[in-house]
């Protein structure tokens, strides 16, 4: 060969790889969602989710420290409630799930940021993420008082960002004015900017108990066929106020991260979803896949399409790796 460039000299050492990488994961990146759930003691893993695990919250803030003391800076919360109704009443309560939850996170893990997922599917008897008028449509314009109600009592308990996953058009506009005018503008909001009407989606609802008891969600998600249309969701988002934009699910919408790179400079989040981790868990049990080594490679990709933050239910184990 007569090149005068051989890309392989730079390929011959692990420290000479590491010199010229142009992508690094690092703790810092990486958030990790957690469930919590009624009850003291409980430590309930999700069949289809290996690893993960429903949490009482004391045990909760037992493994968020555990997390923390691992270099994860921030935690996403779901909650479970003690009972649903048709309006997802208990989503608002100051002493829901989520919200106890925080004050405890506050308390016991100093430092840590603290997310929580805005949205009503796990509360409404009926699973769908806002009110319902009697033909069974989502009533968007209503859903949004409950929703701004759910950020602030979020907010009121020390949620550092809320995340508002519902996909109501509207509804970052909604919660910045609710928490504006409650005195918590310092409240950041963590955008479901671009959430798709995605099948990756089901061992995560097993977890959260939140499947639509009839019909689906495509009527307010997004149809996983469009790409310009992310574009014009993350702007309306950015024109209410949101401070980080999300994309969700990561790995099969790598394509859309790397549209929305370039035509925003806010921070923007990717979801590796629960479909996403199960299939490496399934695939490494089964010991058809490395398990370690597909996570990593799946995890730099995404900050290689362009996530600055990643939600991840690898979190934990990723940082204990990249600490080493």
């Amino acid at each position: 060969m007569d090149s005068v460039f051989r890309p392989r000299r730079l390929r011959r050492s692990e420290t000479l790889r590491r010199m010229v990488q142009e992508t690094r994961l690092r703790r810092e990146d990486l958030i990790y969602p957690m469930f919590v759930t009624p009850g003291k003691g409980v430590r309930q893993e999700v069949p289809s989710m290996p690893g993960v695990f429903r949490l009482s919250v004391e045990k909760l803030a037992e493994e968020a420290k555990a997390a923390a003391d691992l270099g994860v800076p921030a935690v996403l919360l779901f909650g479970l409630p003690q009972k649903k109704d048709e309006t997802g009443s208990e989503a608002a309560h100051p002493k829901g799930m989520v919200q106890q939850a925080v004050r405890q996170l506050k308390k016991q893990v100093p430092g840590l940021v603290v997310i929580t997922d805005v949205c009503l599917c796990g509360y409404t008897s009926h699973g769908h993420c806002g009110l319902l008028r009697p033909s069974g449509e989502v009533d968007n314009d209503a859903t949004l008082e409950i929703l701004a109600q759910v950020a602030v009592s979020h907010a009121q308990a020390g949620a550092d960002i809320v995340a508002p996953s519902d996909m109501m058009d509207g509804r970052v506009g909604a919660i910045r004015e609710a928490l504006d005018e409650t005195g918590l503008e310092m409240t950041a909001i963590l955008s479901y900017a671009v959430k798709y009407a995605s099948s990756f989606y089901g061992p995560f609802r097993d977890a959260a108990e939140s499947a639509p008891q009839f019909g689906d969600r495509r009527a307010y998600q997004m149809d996983p066929a469009n790409a310009r249309e992310a574009i014009r969701e993350a702007a309306l988002d950015v024109e209410e106020g949101a401070d980080i934009l999300m994309v969700k699910p990561a790995m099969p919408y790598l394509d859309i991260l790397a549209r929305m790179r370039p035509e925003f400079d806010l921070p923007l989040a990717a979801y590796q979803v629960s479909g996403e981790y199960a299939m490496i868990k399934a695939a490494a049990g089964k010991g058809w896949l490395d398990e370690t080594a597909v996570m990593l490679e799946s995890l730099l990709s995404i900050k290689r399409a362009g996530a600055d933050l990643i939600l991840t239910y690898f979190a934990k184990q990723a940082a204990d790796l990249l600490g080493k």
